[in-house]
């Protein structure tokens, strides 16, 4: 079953796949970025979990209300320990320099595989998008993963609002 699932996966999905995984690999290094750089991935993974929301179970209120609950649980409970640790805003270069490290690919491998499971197990079984147990529990884990991006994101704008360098490393 599982080989039958990827051998009908679409050629997109593993280029998608690819790049995704050449971006998180990028962020294992340490670099400097910019404030519109910093927060563009952030911004993408947040859009690709609402997307996957969305795909599954249209604009159903309990599934788009289960993914802002697990958006604000996760900000609120995990955001300081998903802040940069070592991340500095230089005000003169207008740059962020960011440690690197392996957290945002363990994210988006986490975002993707949610959003791949879930698609092979509706493709399967499309009775499934109107099982409510199923809309909650899979737009609360894709909530998760958006405020742990997002949680990330907000770490280095508050460097950047503070003027300086932030946690250690």
């Amino acid at each position: 079953m599982i080989l039958s699932i990827l051998e009908h996966t679409p050629v997109w999905v593993w280029v998608l796949f690819c790049a995704l995984m050449a971006l998180g690999i990028s962020q294992t290094r340490t670099r400097n970025v910019s404030a519109a750089r910093a927060t563009a991935l952030p911004v993408v993974m947040v859009a690709l979990s609402l997307s996957g929301v969305l795909s599954a179970f249209g604009l159903v209120a309990l599934a788009l209300g289960a993914w802002g609950v697990g958006l604000g649980v996760s900000l609120r409970l995990a955001g300081q320990a998903m802040a940069i640790r070592g991340a500095s805003w230089s005000a003169r270069t207008r740059l962020f320099r960011v440690p690197g490290s392996f957290i945002p690919v363990i994210l988006i491998l986490g975002v993707f595989m949610t959003k791949y499971v879930a698609g092979a197990m509706l493709a399967i079984n499309p009775s499934l998008a109107a099982n409510v147990s199923v809309a909650v529990v899979l737009s609360l884990v894709y909530g998760v993963f958006a405020g742990l991006f997002w949680a990330r994101a907000r770490s280095l704008r508050a460097l950047m609002r503070e003027g300086g360098s932030g946690l250690p490393a």
